[in-house]
């Protein structure tokens, strides 16, 4: 038993990781060989699929900034993946220091790097558990330490839906999810798409992962929002989505959905 209380055994190195290809096509450096060869067949296949991936996390920063502004102090980031600064915390606390973030994740090396990071901090917190048993998440006691769910929360699904299959009911997770928020709180969704692009070769890659890719059409992930007011500009491909920059080079392939909604009964 390591520190974190991880064992080596709880660690598979040997398969691709979603979070650690993701690492490594953001330029970070915790991924092992296979993530990295996992990668380099992704972007072969998808060559776009960099653009995409720092849209996506550029759409984050805009979206946390976005509902912190709007009044929210606590945020549930569900499928955190590996910390890239800014990190979520540091984003929201630019814009009001009081701001409690929980950071979920079901992949032990991501909860052992984000507990180094983040230290024993008051105001957030990581959690290991599962996407797929969404009131373990929302029940956890080291949630609830962090999260009071009286108060408007922000969840945060950013690039993680995509790893449930249809029968895993991705739209049930997020309603049960979603039942546990006030009136006020928003959501934050990011889901990739083969809408713009034909997607096959890149869910190869993932289907030899830890997770599979399954894509999804614009009328499929608008569902997920069900029960909340999608705030304008709608669901769009992330770069559209208030840009405080010129949108990227080849946006209109990238191959991710994003928006922000608000829960308003």
């Amino acid at each position: 038993m390591g520190e974190n209380g991880l064992r080596a055994e709880d660690i598979d190195t040997t398969r691709p990781h979603p979070a650690r290809i993701y690492d490594y096509l953001l330029g970070g450096k915790d991924h092992y060989e296979v993530d990295r060869q996992a990668g380099d067949e992704l972007a072969a296949a998808a060559p776009e699929v960099r653009i995409g991936m720092r849209a996506n996390r550029a759409f984050l920063r805009r979206a946390v900034r976005h509902v912190v502004g709007h009044g929210v102090r606590q945020i549930l980031d569900i499928g955190t993946g590996l910390p890239t600064s800014p990190n979520v915390h540091e984003v929201a606390q630019e814009v009001a220091p009081d701001t409690r973030v929980a950071y979920v994740d079901n992949d032990p090396i991501v909860k052992a790097h984000a507990d180094a990071l983040l230290g024993h901090s008051g105001t957030t917190g990581t959690v290991l558990a599962d996407l797929r048993d969404p009131r373990s998440v929302v029940d956890h006691p080291d949630v609830r330490r962090v999260i009071d769910f009286g108060e408007p929360v922000a969840l945060l699904l950013v690039a993680v839906l995509h790893f449930l299959t249809d029968a895993e009911k991705p739209g049930q997770v997020v309603a049960t999810l979603c039942d546990s928020l006030p009136a006020g709180s928003f959501l934050v969704l990011s889901h990739a798409t083969g809408d713009f692009a034909d997607r096959s070769k890149a869910q190869a890659v993932y289907n030899r992962a830890s997770a599979s890719l399954n894509l999804r059409s614009h009328t499929e992930v608008e569902r997920l929002f069900d029960g909340f007011e999608l705030v304008e500009p709608g669901l769009v491909q992330v770069p559209f989505w208030h840009p405080d920059t010129p949108p990227p080079a080849r946006s209109g392939e990238i191959g991710f959905y994003g928006g922000v909604a608000r829960k308003t009964g």
